[in-house]
């Protein structure tokens, strides 16, 4: 192994880091606010609602990701309309048919991972919501989406990861991010071992931050779900003595 063609790339790839994150954490924001109706109409018992949502996310989610990044990159643009029209302007960008085929590709997913959790929401916390009074978009936006969001975080951290490593395909549409510069590289010194080792680490460093971080947030809601006593602090109800075994 060539140490000094290792710490060059060291040097050089973090520069594709910040269109790394860009694209990544682009497509993931996107992708989930699309997901969010989407995921609803997912859960919905009415065929007419979940079946279009149904097809998309079999469409996107049973295909590979690289054949729909090519299918937009290189064959939306061949459309005469498209050519004729104000989507030229960024069809023509492959960032921006990247950002579309990364969001689209993550709503699908992000659309069963949430239609996960909002199914696995306690039917009777839906029920006492209804008897207060809440009408249906109130019980949805505070009961329902909350609840659900903290049953499918851990299969959503899932899909932050893949995305993070689903971006290194953006290099094969001319962008420099990690993967791109590491393929340029390579091109340049015929050193892939060294290259690559250091691409993979750099992305293995952000998986562990992103899980790192995910968990974090996951240990503060479980604190903030827990009871509290006078003074604020978190505590666990203890069972009666000689009466029951279940909390009081």
């Amino acid at each position: 192994m060539n140490i000094a063609i290792a710490l060059e790339a060291l040097l050089t790839l973090p520069r594709g880091l910040a269109l790394t994150l860009a694209l990544t954490f682009a497509s993931l924001a996107a992708g989930f606010v699309i997901s969010v109706p989407l995921a609803f109409l997912r859960a919905s018992p009415n065929p007419w609602a979940f079946g279009p949502v149904l097809a998309y996310t079999y469409a996107f989610r049973g295909t590979p990701l690289l054949v729909q990044l090519f299918l937009i990159y290189y064959g939306i643009g061949q459309l005469p309309f498209v050519r004729q029209s104000f989507l030229w302007a960024v069809m023509r960008e492959p960032f921006w048919c990247a950002f579309i085929a990364f969001t689209l590709n993550s709503a699908a997913h992000t659309t069963e991972v949430l239609r996960g959790g909002i199914q696995t929401v306690p039917l009777g916390q839906i029920e006492a919501a209804k008897a207060l009074g809440l009408s249906r978009l109130h019980v949805m936006r505070l009961i329902v989406f909350p609840l659900a969001i903290r049953i499918a975080l851990p299969a959503y951290v899932n899909e932050v990861i893949g995305m993070l490593k689903a971006s290194s395909l953006a290099s094969t549409i001319t962008l420099l991010e990690i993967t791109g510069i590491a393929r340029q590289l390579v091109s340049e010194t015929f050193a892939p071992y060294e290259v690559f080792i250091v691409a993979g680490s750099l992305y293995l460093l952000l998986t562990l931050i992103i899980n790192r971080i995910f968990l974090i947030l996951e240990a503060h809601w479980e604190r903030s779900s827990k009871p509290t006593n006078a003074t604020g602090s978190s505590r666990e109800r203890r069972p009666k003595p000689f009466l029951t075994t279940r909390p009081s």
